[in-house]
């Protein structure tokens, strides 16, 4: 079985959001025919190749001043030169997002829209967050997952005063964990839909 790659391309200022890509990456992994590969923002000059040839991508980033951080942003501008003047190299691969903040909701929206934005430009399909919004009634708890009620993309608080051995909580961490499941899923299906199409894309494309 060829196993369909789901890179993950995030910056962590502090920890956090690491953690948050580790539970990521370990939700992929659950999925037999997916493998995940692992970036920082850091690492992506020398794995460019490598983020072609996979079929789908995560980005993550914290939330800083209610937008993606300053490196993960340097990632996103890189790629109008790495990928975009060579020809829409991403164009049909799935994407998604994370994203960790201080506060509960601390603009992550705004984080996750541009992501959104970005992998639009670049012809992606986003697949978002399919858990209902959690802690929301006298019955719900901290301890569920999408506590915080996001549907663009995995969402996490982390305690300013706490490192990542702490932060984020459990149930942020397996919100996270599925979002990378889904992803992987939604992959799996969609390259197994296109590959057995009976008709040539360039057909399909125009009726």
């Amino acid at each position: 079985m060829i196993r369909q790659r789901i890179a993950i391309v995030y910056h962590s200022g502090y920890g956090h959001t690491g953690r948050q890509a580790e539970a990521v990456r370990a939700g992929v992994e659950e999925v037999a025919g997916a493998e995940a590969m692992l970036l920082t923002v850091d690492e992506v000059a020398g794995h460019w190749e490598d983020l072609n040839a996979a079929q789908a991508i995560i980005f993550g980033s914290p939330t800083y001043m209610g937008a993606v951080s300053a490196p993960f942003k340097a990632f996103q501008e890189a790629t109008s030169n790495a990928v975009l003047a060579r020809g829409y190299l991403w164009k049909d691969k799935i994407a998604a997002g994370f994203t960790t903040s201080g506060s509960q909701s601390g603009d992550k929206l705004s984080t996750l829209m541009q992501m959104v934005i970005f992998a639009a430009q670049h012809g992606m399909h986003w697949v978002g967050l399919d858990l209902p919004p959690a802690n929301c009634s006298s019955t719900g708890s901290e301890d569920d997952m999408n506590r915080l009620g996001f549907w663009l993309g995995a969402a996490a608080q982390a305690n300013t005063d706490e490192g990542p051995e702490t932060a984020p909580p459990a149930s942020d961490l397996a919100t996270a964990r599925h979002l990378g499941k889904r992803v992987a899923l939604a992959t799996l299906q969609f390259v197994r839909g296109r590959d057995f199409n009976p008709f040539p894309r360039e057909l399909a494309a125009h009726e």
